[in-house]
């Protein structure tokens, strides 16, 4: 199965990085490429809240989910799932109070996927998706530090 871990140091406490993770309409702010969100049913970034994003992936600029928020436990541990024509995806945001820094882990899984897509998906993720989580994951860190 495809997926992948990617931490991220940030010298602020989970408190100052909670809002930047757990409000989804803020992630185009530290998105690598075009993204955006809205709210389809329930209170936006709540539990149970449903969503529609577009946004980038290898031969879609617009690419568009529909996802749940599946956790949400503050300054701690953030959780969605996000659905495609390919399945369900789920992502993981983790915060790690390091005493004065924070380690931010988001953790990503691909649904099991079949045809051309089983065959594409995981060297594109480790060519492409990988170096762009990563730039995500910075753009996040300078973000947050630049306005605590």
């Amino acid at each position: 199965m495809t997926q992948g871990e990617f931490p991220v140091t940030i010298q602020a406490p989970p408190s100052a990085i909670w809002p930047w993770i757990a409000q989804l309409e803020k992630h185009g702010e530290w998105s690598t490429k075009d993204y955006r969100v809205e709210w389809l049913s329930g209170e936006p970034n709540a539990v149970g809240s449903r969503y529609r994003s577009v946004g980038w992936v290898p031969g879609d600029k617009n690419h568009v989910n529909e996802g749940t928020i599946t956790e949400s436990v503050p300054n701690e541990r953030f959780s969605l799932e996000a659905d495609d024509r390919e399945g369900t995806f789920h992502n993981t945001y983790t915060l790690r109070d390091l005493g004065g820094a924070t380690e931010v882990t988001f953790h990503l899984v691909f649904p099991k996927m079949k045809g051309a897509a089983a065959i594409m998906a995981p060297p594109l993720f480790a060519t492409i998706g990988k170096s762009d989580t990563r730039k995500r994951m910075q753009l996040l860190k300078q973000k947050v530090e630049a306005s605590a």
